[in-house]
């Protein structure tokens, strides 16, 4: 079942950007990859499904919600982690987490708790005083404090350390086995490989491949079969390569990772 759903979807800005008869979903239980540089579109289209941009032409829909008309409705159910983060600086981490629990009548706080502790926050100060990678952390807290089925994810390592960031990857694996529906946009390609079941590739405003990660690496697997002066030689030449020799033939499979994959489609821009 289709929890997030895009039609055709269609912002634009003239100039060739925007984004252009987008369309994707993602189902119940799954993590979606979203891929692109800046300015394909992708925060254009999570800005659409967050019930921030009215669609010019098509429709996105979440829960069956429509995010344009139901938006209250729909960002009810999410966790959102924006791109670009406003905070209201002159507050302390502590404020903001209040002000986000009365706003959304979250009435336990063990949820809270929990995050802050897994990602070494102490929010005690004032937001303005707080470094990027501590403010991402904050967003964290607060997309995720009230414990919500559907994730909506812009950047969400943006600014992180390394350590943060594979402590991200293990806790929205953790959230992908709990049954939570995840749209997830993103730069690092490895947290994109460990996390997301399919992967949507977005080009100047226009999906161009939608697909499973395994399906990704299949199409873009490729076997070479090299012929060697003797057996030895091919023994040798398939055992530094892992691949498998037959009398003087030796066959070695290639295959590329998710980077090289994106690589591809964008032909090395």
């Amino acid at each position: 079942m289709s929890v997030i759903q895009i039609e055709n979807l269609v912002r634009d800005y003239g100039g060739g950007k925007g984004i252009f008869n987008v369309s994707f979903h993602v189902n119940q239980g799954e993590a979606f990859g979203f891929l692109g540089p800046n300015g394909a579109g992708k925060t254009t289209t999570i800005r659409h499904l967050m019930g921030f941009l009215r669609p010019q032409s098509g429709k996105c829909t979440i829960d069956g919600l429509d995010c344009w008309n139901e938006r209250d409705k729909v960002q009810a159910k999410l966790g959102y982690i924006p791109g670009e983060i406003s905070f209201f600086d002159d507050m302390s981490g502590t404020d903001f987490l209040k002000f986000i629990a009365d706003y959304r009548r979250i009435g336990t706080q063990s949820r809270k708790e929990e995050l802050l502790e897994r990602f070494e926050l102490d929010p005690k100060s004032k937001i303005k005083k707080m470094s990027k990678g501590t403010k991402q952390k904050l967003g964290i807290v607060a997309a995720f404090m009230h414990n919500p089925d559907i994730l909506i994810l812009d950047e969400p390592t943006s600014g992180l350390d390394p350590l943060m960031q594979s402590r991200f990857v293990h806790f929205i694996a953790e959230e992908k086995e709990h049954g939570k529906t995840i749209l997830m946009s993103s730069h690092m390609f490895e947290e994109v490989e460990r996390t997301c079941d399919r992967i949507g590739i977005l080009r100047k405003g226009k999906m161009i491949a939608v697909d499973s990660a395994i399906a990704l690496h299949e199409r873009h697997t490729r076997s070479y079969t090299v012929t060697l002066e003797n057996e030895a030689a091919a023994k040798a030449f398939a055992a530094d390569f892992n691949g498998i020799y037959n009398g003087v033939k030796a066959t070695v499979t290639t295959k590329q990772s998710l980077e090289e994959i994106f690589m591809n489609y964008y032909g090395g821009e």
